[in-house]
């Protein structure tokens, strides 16, 4: 039955618009996306297709366009839709960094860092550069595949802090094994990168592992 059919109280639509979308299940609110399904399927079915076909949101977030092309009913058009839709999410929230709340709101740093990195098959290492009332400057991936104490370099971490004139620093990487818990080896990192930073002035504020929907922060773990 297409959802035009289904009583008007239940329509995805409809619920969002009275009474707002975090009432939504996740197939819900792909199908507001989505718009149409397919024959036999509503858009609530694709939708919750399509989480159970990539495994989680973060998993469709970060599908290329060609895995994201196998299923019936998606294609180019709603492939960029999406990455629009996304890269807007991450603009919202970094506008919000740039206003200063990197502090008073971990809860928007948590969020951009999981719409940045909580998707990569791949492991990264990204670092937001902050100025003296914590407003992000900018953020940049600085390394990228396993990451050690030996492939992520203090020096270069150092160089691009004074590059951004930064006066202070929140570093992140992805556990594309879905374990946010840190290791040895990402302590023994985050103590020599703390060291490193601080000859220079530039305080390390946080380090976040993420991991998919979940997030380790070291500060609130007391870890830094």
């Amino acid at each position: 039955m297409a959802i035009t059919d289904w009583p008007e109280e239940h329509r995805p639509r409809e619920r969002l618009i009275k009474h707002g979308a975090a009432i939504l299940s996740d197939a819900e609110l792909l199908a507001v996306f989505l718009r149409v399904g397919v024959a036999g399927k509503s858009a609530v079915d694709l939708g919750r297709d399509m989480v159970t076909h990539f495994g989680s949101l973060n998993g469709l977030f970060s599908a290329s366009l060609s895995d994201f092309s196998e299923m019936n009913g998606l294609g180019p058009a709603k492939y960029a839709q999406l990455q629009a839709v996304l890269e807007l999410a991450k603009r919202s929230l970094s506008e919000e960094l740039q206003n200063g709340v990197a502090l008073s709101s971990p809860q928007a740093v948590r969020q951009y860092l999981q719409l940045l990195l909580g998707g990569r098959a791949y492991e990264s290492f990204a670092v937001l550069f902050l100025d003296v009332k914590n407003r992000l400057i900018t953020c940049e991936e600085l390394f990228r595949g396993t990451l050690t104490h030996t492939s992520v370099y203090p020096r270069e971490v150092v160089k691009a802090a004074l590059a951004h004139n930064a006066a202070s620093i929140i570093l992140a990487h992805n556990h594309p094994s879905g374990t946010p818990e840190p290791s040895p080896a990402d302590e023994t990192l985050t103590l020599a990168l703390k060291q490193a930073l601080a000859l220079v002035d530039v305080r390390v504020l946080d380090h976040f592992v993420v991991a998919g929907k979940h997030v380790h922060s070291f500060a609130e773990h007391g870890q830094l």
